[in-house]
């Protein structure tokens, strides 16, 4: 009786319903499959899928193929119902308009806009609202180990009628030679464009891509394309650059689509055509007419930040870029460059005036931005080779007296006796270390004012020349009690490599201000201070922390979890969601990019010292804000070790920029985290994902680190280097 039976499926099986030829295709491609996946699945040759698939004669599946065929197809079509044609070009036809605007908002994009409450984002609730998004879900409905069906990592665009179709695409070409545009939440757009003038007119007329702006006095993002080798080949462009417009970081100005682009009257910027390209044509009005090219083939996506991105899908590379522009803001550039744009972009320079008598506007000043033009940093704020510094002594070294040197912390002591009894070294790790100094952080916005012997003012933002050799870390004020600790086993709060100052140096106002919350008096000899101030960097820190915490909470980790949880939580988070964790790692680059940016140095084209860079005409070319970021960010990290060391007698062993390393006998940071009743030291070291909080950053053994530094003949070797996974390469720069 079973035989029968079993001939009897067979036979239903063999006549399992199909969709359209038309219909399989667009379910493959809203997934992200290609032809190999689906024959490599099916046991069948790629030749015999592009059959089923054909529109002109399209062949039927037969047999147990023809059944796993079927299940494929529904499971996709429940993924991907097809509200909209399957050719949809981003412009709906009229008589489609108004049941595509009035449709039901699918119930992934609902879950997003209503199970991301904990730390919003501008553009989650947009997906319950955006109708072209029900054409398609991303990719993270189908992947098994997803938390939500269409987590808040699946973008869908926004709310403006401009930009319906999210912030960017990735063009590829199909098998039929088609060029296809994969935009955020799972829609895919057909490209007509034969050219590449031809594209960008397509892309600011018809693809309705593109973001608002950030601020009010801003500009809307332009829309960005990101071209895949396949792309790269139809638009007449090389796949990779050789190693000379590597090094140029273009294609030279003779290249065929150049002068396609100079004949169509579009415009290049002066960084030319390279692997982050703008095209554009001069702004009439406020109306903009430029668009963004990202090439990952060129090494658009830096692999230190993106990771694999550039080798995604284009379907799973434009939701990990979609995250992110939702999130941050549309990529400029780098992850350097877009977390400067980012400053800019929720400060702009200028805003629109009242109406003149005449009702007209003018461009003036916004209030709390850093102007249009930039502004001279101090000399003791100027890097070496700076046009200030030009009449120095052609060999001449600035040391602390003359040099600005706010640095994060490379430091390390050998261990003690009872230290070497322990059985661990457990490093933990502060969570965006850079963007919790930033914040609450008051910056200098306009000049600075030379001042001699002035009194100081920790409210004050500026560079200080003060002596605080005095400051003994043996005896220091915690909270309004004095304390006594064994300063020989810290490092100084005062620079980088934890030694104590011999004599006056320059330091930014938050190592000053830590001198007197310490206990001890401070007397500048000299200062060079801004009186216009203000707190810039709240908005750009509160954004990347909204993204930041958003994306982790994609990946399973919540804020306020108890430790455990906690440390649960994080282990192996990445392994969840890869395309996500890639996300989490351009965030955080985004942040210690932007830093650095504000004080970028020469990039050759023929620079020499004394002579001015590029970089020196930008406002956002500050030193003294990257400076007073990272002297917050060390201080920071100084009193809770300093509060922990009062509290435990606990000391660090090694602490290379947010990391900190300590002997323990378990392997835990629970080990030796004054936690009781599940909370914390106040002032001390907590565990979260919150910035300023601190997470697990690895363990080794106590055996482990002196067999290392035995071995390297290097008694203070900084442990906190290796601590993750205990690999000694290369001594790095801590950068």
């Amino acid at each position: 009786m079973s035989e029968l039976f079993d001939a009897v499926d067979a036979l239903v099986a063999s006549r399992s319903p199909l969709p359209s030829a038309e219909e399989r295709k667009r379910l493959r491609v809203a997934h992200g499959l290609t032809l190999d996946d689906v024959a490599g699945a099916l046991k069948v040759r790629r030749a015999t899928v592009s059959a089923w698939e054909s529109t002109k004669k399209p062949t039927e599946p037969r047999g147990p193929e023809r059944e796993a065929y079927a299940r494929l197809l529904k499971q996709l079509a429940e993924l991907y119902p097809a509200l909209v044609p399957a050719t949809f070009t981003g412009v709906p036809d009229p008589a489609e308009a108004e049941t595509l605007s009035t449709g039901p908002a699918p119930e992934a994009a609902v879950m997003t806009a209503t199970e991301n409450t904990q730390t919003p984002v501008a553009a989650a609730p947009a997906a319950a609202t955006r109708p072209a998004s029900t054409t398609r879900t991303t990719s993270t409905s189908r992947r098994p180990g997803a938390r939500k069906a269409a987590p808040a990592g699946t973008p869908a665009g926004g709310t403006d009628p401009r930009f319906e179709n999210g912030p960017l695409a990735v063009l590829d070409v199909d098998d039929d030679g088609k060029v296809l545009a994969y935009c955020t939440g799972g829609l895919v757009l057909d490209v007509p464009a034969k050219s590449l003038p031809s594209l960008v007119d397509w892309t600011l007329k018809e693809a309705k891509l593109g973001a608002p702006k950030l601020s009010g006095p801003g500009k809307d993002a332009d829309p960005l394309l990101v071209l895949t080798e396949a792309a790269l080949e139809r638009y007449g462009l090389p796949a990779t650059l050789t190693e000379e417009e590597r090094l140029a970081g273009r294609i030279p100005e003779g290249h065929k689509v150049i002068k396609q682009l100079t004949r169509a009257e579009w415009k290049l910027t002066k960084r030319g055509f390279g692997p982050w390209a703008r095209i554009y044509r001069p702004a009439t009005g406020s109306e903009r007419a430029c668009v963004q090219l990202c090439i990952p083939s060129w090494n658009a996506l830096d692999t230190r930040h993106w990771g694999e991105a550039g080798q995604l899908p284009p379907a799973e590379l434009a939701r990990v870029l979609g995250v992110y522009a939702s999130r941050v803001m549309t990529p400029r550039g780098s992850t350097a460059v877009t977390g400067l744009e980012l400053m800019t972009a929720l400060h702009p320079p200028t805003r629109a005036s009242e109406p003149d008598a005449d009702g007209k506007r003018h461009s003036e000043h916004n209030p709390g931005s850093l102007g249009k033009d930039p502004v001279d940093c101090a000399p003791c704020e100027a890097p070496d080779g700076h046009p200030l510094l030009k009449d120095l002594p052609r060999f001449h070294v600035r040391g602390p007296a003359e040099k600005l040197f706010e640095e994060a912390y490379d430091w390390a002591r050998p261990m003690t006796d009872a230290e070497c009894t322990l059985r661990h070294l457990v490093g933990i790790d502060v969570n965006m270390a850079f963007a919790a100094g930033a914040n609450g952080l008051p910056v200098g916005l306009g000049e600075a004012t030379h001042v001699k012997a002035p009194a100081f003012d920790p409210k004050l933002p500026g560079s200080w020349l003060v002596d605080l050799s005095h400051v003994d870390l043996s005896k220091v004020k915690v909270g309004k009690e004095w304390v006594e600790l064994d300063g020989s086993l810290l490092p100084s709060p005062f620079t980088p490599k934890g030694d104590r100052p011999e004599g006056p140096a320059w330091y930014a106002t938050p190592t000053v201000a830590y001198a007197q919350e310490l206990g001890y008096e401070v007397r500048p000899l000299e200062a060079w201070v801004r009186r216009e101030n203000g707190r810039y960097l709240d908005g750009w820190y509160n954004r990347l922390r909204d993204a930041y915490l958003a994306t982790m909470a994609d990946l399973g980790v919540d804020a306020d979890m108890e430790p455990a949880d906690f440390l649960a939580a994080m282990d192996g988070y990445k392994g969840r969601d890869p395309e996500l964790a890639i996300v989490v790692s351009a965030v955080k680059a985004t942040v210690k990019g932007g830093l650095g940016k504000l004080r970028e140095r020469p990039r050759g084209e023929g620079w020499r010292p004394g002579e001015p860079w590029r970089a020196l005409s930008r406002p956002t070319w500050r030193p003294d804000i990257r400076a007073a970021v990272i002297s917050r960010t060390r201080i920071n990290l100084h009193r809770k070790i300093v509060k922990h060391a009062a509290f435990t007698g606990q000391y660090p062993i090694a602490i290379l920029s947010d990391c900190v390393v300590y002997a323990a006998n378990g392997e835990s940071p629970l080990d030796f985290l004054p936690y009781r009743e599940g909370k914390p030291l106040p002032g001390g070291f907590k565990l979260g994902i919150n910035p300023g909080l601190v997470k697990h950053e690895g363990t080794q053994s106590v055996l482990w680190g002196e067999e290392v530094r035995e071995r390297f003949n290097a008694p203070e070797l900084n442990l906190a280097r290796y601590i993750k996974d205990g690999t000694v390469t290369d001594v790095d720069n801590g950068e």
